[in-house]
């Protein structure tokens, strides 16, 4: 009989009493880390780490109008130097509507509007990371929330006919199905591929900002505490599945707006 391919443990928020948060120990102990420029083969159909994309070739989303505003509120500061595309993004806009109440960072010449390409001067990568550098704040504070949170991802489930009413969420990791039926179509996806798993800390100490953010200060400060004395105490938690084989897909069609 083969081993458990997750280890999972369980708190009931501090704050919100009726909510619990189920913990994936098996990723929040790993050593994950972004390779992003690094070996990062991007979510193309190929592998195409030449690009310099990483998961910023298909537009980031909004979680609502708040993030969409705080986003604005961050593109009119950047200058000529941190953004390879502002022109472009001061004159058509940086949303797209793609539906109702959904919306989509513009697309420029195959990615997101706020990706800067490979010999820029500011430097490669997004926009709004290499402001937040500059200027020394968190990205999380500049970011569309999905782009700060990835890998991370908060599952929220609700069932209206337990009579209890609590809400419960999985702490884990962004998937290459919480993509969508697009996910199943990447040629690599990084929590997938041990080349990311190279991290100097685990990721509850590397992400730790991110996680703060997810599930507030007091949550966290448990959520850590249980897993330094998990890690010190042994056996190990489970090794993290990474590097399952990929299967190519045929390809999908990119659209610019």
């Amino acid at each position: 009989m083969t081993g458990p391919t997750r280890e999972w443990v369980t708190f009931d928020d501090p704050v919100r009493k009726k909510h619990v948060w189920h913990v994936d120990v098996t990723f929040l102990a790993s050593p994950w880390t972004c390779i992003f420029g690094r070996g990062c083969q991007g979510v193309l159909t190929e592998p195409s780490p030449e690009l310099v994309q990483g998961c910023c070739s298909y537009g980031a989303h909004a979680s609502d109008a708040k993030d969409r505003k705080l986003v604005e509120r961050v593109a009119r500061r950047l200058t000529a130097a941190d953004w390879q595309y502002l022109k472009r993004g001061t004159k058509k806009g940086i949303w797209v509507k793609v539906a109702k109440d959904d919306w989509r960072t513009r697309m420029a010449d195959g990615a997101c509007i706020f990706l800067n390409r490979p010999g820029f001067e500011g430097g490669a990568g997004c926009a709004l990371h290499v402001y937040a550098e500059r200027t020394g704040v968190h990205h999380s504070d500049v970011k569309p929330e999905v782009c700060w949170q990835l890998p991370l991802r908060n599952i929220e489930e609700y069932d209206e006919d337990a009579a209890d009413g609590k809400v419960h969420h999985r702490l884990t990791e962004f998937a290459r199905q919480g993509w969508g039926e697009g996910g199943d179509e990447f040629a690599w996806w990084c929590t997938e591929s041990r080349d990311a798993f190279v991290g100097a800390e685990p990721v509850y100490r590397s992400l730790e900002s991110e996680l703060r953010k997810m599930i507030g200060d007091v949550l966290y400060e448990e959520v850590a505490a249980y897993l330094d004395a998990r890690m010190e105490a042994g056996p190990a938690p489970v090794t993290h599945p990474a590097a399952v084989p990929v299967q190519l897909r045929p390809g999908r069609k990119r659209k610019s707006a």
